[in-house]
């Protein structure tokens, strides 16, 4: 099956570029800054910092030495570093133990390593909810400080 036609044009109507975008790996290296709003429908890595908002519509991977400030919205997370600001992750946020959040989190599931430090509310949610902002929510299921 092709994905181009003969004229270099799509094959599949888009289809092949809205796969492509869903695969894809974005990477912000150590030692550099963005200054803004990120947003992909793949997965995003970040070694360096971010100050700004990060979507991401796969997942996003904060490295040891990677920092965000601003808010996190992703279907799964696994962080590392550091993050100042909300995080929604609609399916799975995993807390490794170098990692710290600051700010509130909803999920579905949540796995703290040993070490991991969370400063904020954690809201878990079951698959219904876990598009509803963490400011919508009702009481929190657990406070960890």
């Amino acid at each position: 099956m092709a994905i181009f036609s003969k004229d270099g044009e799509s094959s599949e109507n888009g289809r092949g570029a809205a796969i492509a975008a869903s695969t894809s790996l974005s990477i912000i290296a150590a030692g550099t800054t963005i200054e803004g709003d990120i947003t992909t429908e793949g997965v995003i890595r970040i070694e360096g910092r971010v100050e700004g908002a990060v979507k991401a519509g796969r997942q996003v991977l904060v490295g040891r030495q990677g920092e965000v400030r601003g808010d996190v919205t992703t279907r799964e997370a696994v962080v590392g570093g550091k993050i100042t600001g909300a995080v929604v992750a609609s399916e799975r946020l995993e807390v490794q133990g170098t990692s710290t959040i600051l700010g509130d989190i909803t999920t579905k599931a949540i796995a703290v390593v040993e070490g991991g430090k969370i400063n904020g509310t954690v809201h878990i949610t079951d698959a219904r909810d876990a598009a509803m902002a963490p400011s919508s929510l009702t009481p929190a299921v657990a406070v960890v400080r």
